[in-house]
């Protein structure tokens, strides 16, 4: 016996439609039950996870905060994934971003103007697309899998970033502590409103998903990273080239992941340590897939991945349970999301076979 996934030939548009809110739904009951397994009420668990962080004005700036990268980061996924680039080294970028927008406040510490920041938010775009330049380079000339070369390259990063904190970049004022100087004002993002910490990040994601909504829906480049995506073979008989896609898609995810890291670096830490990044990068793979590879779904989605992580950790507060039980919920959703879409496009056919001897002779 063999299961086998067989294509749809009709999928349900209906169901289509609903399938995110299908996975949201079945994510909340399987959180309710692990709640229940931890000796937890679900219905305080779930309202303190999903409901109280919206009813204070803080924990709405808060969420704004943790929803900018993940809308950065997953507005450039799902032009990757649409054009069949499958970019997961997001995480290596953002930090890569953050150590190169940080070399104007860190090493020209002393230079005051307000060309700081824009050339902070301008070196942080460069230093991600440079970073995901890597991957892109391995895969169109050498046929590299993308996928585990931008996955390496994220504990480069990373490692690269402790190594700098503790070493050339730690402040002499740290007493010892692995961390750069603090950002000069004219370093720091603007806070969008007087009320809380929600700063420009924000809006730039906001911004970024727009104009990638355009592009994707009203523009020839629009066009050309569908067909590729669907059909690399029709791509080419009209006239794209698959590899220069696969430049574009990785330098441009590269770039919105390097100005969300240099945007969570100025705008919320105000300087370089060791973990600048509770995994955003990762996280805004879900982010991405559940908002259906659309540049305006992912900015709900990305709202609602912001959601879990201040509900995780207003959980942890009320409820004294682990700081691991925010990744268990997103690790159900991105189940639940890729369950529903493969459910809705495939059915499952169980196959009974007996073959004799002879027939399995043949068969090899």
């Amino acid at each position: 016996m063999r299961i086998e996934l067989e294509k749809r030939p009709n999928p349900s548009r209906l169901f289509s439609i609903l399938s995110p809110f299908l996975a949201l739904g079945l994510t909340v009951v399987a959180g309710g039950i692990m709640f229940a397994l931890l000796g937890k009420s679900p219905g305080s668990a779930l309202y303190s996870f999903f409901i109280e962080p919206l009813l204070d004005v803080w924990s709405l700036h808060e969420i704004a905060i943790k929803a900018a990268p993940l809308i950065l980061i997953g507005v450039g996924l799902s032009v990757c994934y649409r054009s069949n680039n499958w970019n997961i080294g997001a995480e290596g970028q953002f930090i890569a971003g953050a150590i190169a927008g940080a070399i104007v406040p860190v090493v020209f510490h002393e230079w005051h103007s307000p060309l700081v920041l824009p050339l902070m938010l301008v070196f942080g775009m460069i230093g991600g697309a440079l970073y995901a330049a890597i991957p892109a380079f391995l895969k169109a000339h050498m046929n590299t899998n993308e996928i585990l070369t931008s996955l390496m390259l994220v504990y480069i990063a990373q490692l690269f970033l402790d190594w700098l904190v503790r070493g050339p970049w730690r402040s002499p004022d740290a007493y010892n502590f692995p961390v750069t100087r603090d950002f000069a004002p004219e370093a720091i993002l603007p806070e969008l409103v007087s009320s809380g910490r929600a700063n420009l990040g924000f809006a730039f994601a906001i911004i970024a998903a727009i104009v990638l909504w355009i592009m994707m829906r009203y523009t020839l480049k629009g066009f050309e990273i569908t067909v590729l995506g669907q059909s690399e073979r029709a791509g080419r008989f009209a006239g794209f080239s698959s590899r220069r896609m696969i430049w574009f898609s990785m330098l441009l995810s590269g770039a919105l992941a390097g100005l969300a890291g240099i945007s969570e670096v100025s705008g919320t830490i105000g300087k370089l340590q060791p973990i600048i990044s509770p995994g955003y990068g990762f996280t805004a793979i879900i982010v991405a897939f559940l908002g259906r590879l659309n540049p305006l779904s992912i900015v709900a989605a990305g709202l609602f991945l912001a959601l879990t992580y201040v509900g995780g950790e207003a959980v942890q507060l009320t409820l004294s349970v682990s700081d691991k039980v925010t990744r268990v919920f997103q690790g159900l959703l991105l189940f639940f999301v890729l369950s529903c879409d493969t459910l809705i496009l495939y059915k499952i056919r169980l196959v009974f076979s007996r073959l004799g001897r002879g027939n399995e002779g043949g068969a090899h």
